[in-house]
């Protein structure tokens, strides 16, 4: 039986996105013991990912009206694009930090079980839309994120799902209510699914940054801020969806915290 860890990084390395769903599932049902001490070397191909999307900045992505189908196809594929990020990076945090305790990769392992669920049915939802994962071209934010804080958990765990991952949780209702004004019913009721999910995964995240706070005898919301100084964390934007942020963990002093570094929208 493979070891938590070793799997998770084989997984993470599986270019093709139905093998390496496919593999992450067989590791959250199927995955044996975890070594929590062994420091891995990584290896080349890290993260595997098919040839397509073409990879661009972010700024060079069209923006699209939902109005159209070709908006609709838009915005699915920028989801799934998301969600095929959020496998990889919870794969990541799974095997790339030793010395903690076993829940700790079980419940990444976890994440990525249900990251890769968000894809499928994204991917099945392009497929009804008559396109396929990879016909538009796509921006590596995320990945970006994981590559600069991939020898610091603290910094990776507040900009990651304490940030990056949280931003989706405010932007979940408007990207619903655009489906939704189109009459996507179905593409509307996807995001409703990733929503209630998604505050779990934050919730993991907020867990096990306030843990590693906690044993560098750090205050969370000075480490947050380090973080984002350190490694150059996102601009805040509004509106924060609140009732989600509590859900996944959030304290009302972090709330307040967030609201008063707001930097206005750019006109």
């Amino acid at each position: 039986m493979l070891e938590l860890r070793a799997g998770a990084l084989e997984a993470l390395c599986i270019a093709d996105p139905s093998a390496k769903v496919a593999a992450v599932d067989a590791l959250a049902t199927d995955g044996g013991p975890v070594d929590a001490v062994r420091e891995f070397v990584e290896p080349p191909g890290v993260p595997g990912r098919p040839e397509r999307p073409t990879l661009v900045r972010p700024g060079a992505v069209a923006q699209r009206s939902v109005a159209t189908h070709e908006g609709r196809i838009a915005l699915v594929h920028a989801l799934a694009h998301i969600e095929f990020n959020a496998i990889n990076l919870a794969l990541d945090v799974a095997w790339r930090f030793a010395g903690l305790p076993d829940d700790f990769y079980r419940e990444w392992v976890d994440v990525a079980r249900e990251e890769s669920h968000h894809f499928s049915l994204l991917r099945a939802r392009l497929a009804e839309l008559g396109a396929n994962y990879g016909d538009l071209p796509a921006h590596d934010g995320l990945w970006e994120t994981a590559a600069k804080t991939r020898n610091d958990l603290v910094a990776r765990l507040a900009l990651v799902p304490r940030t990056l991952e949280a931003r989706g949780l405010d932007a979940s209702p408007a990207v619903r209510a655009k489906f939704a004004s189109a009459g996507d019913a179905r593409s509307a009721h996807i995001v409703d699914v990733i929503l209630k999910d998604e505050i779990g995964h934050v919730a993991t995240g907020n867990r096990w940054f306030k843990f590693v706070c906690a044993i560098a005898d750090l205050d969370p919301i000075e480490a947050q801020n380090a973080a984002v100084v350190k490694h150059g964390g996102p601009a805040l934007r509004g509106p924060f969806n609140v009732q989600a942020r509590r859900a996944a963990g959030f304290t009302d002093e972090e709330l307040q915290a967030l609201s008063a570094a707001l930097k206005p929208s750019t006109p």
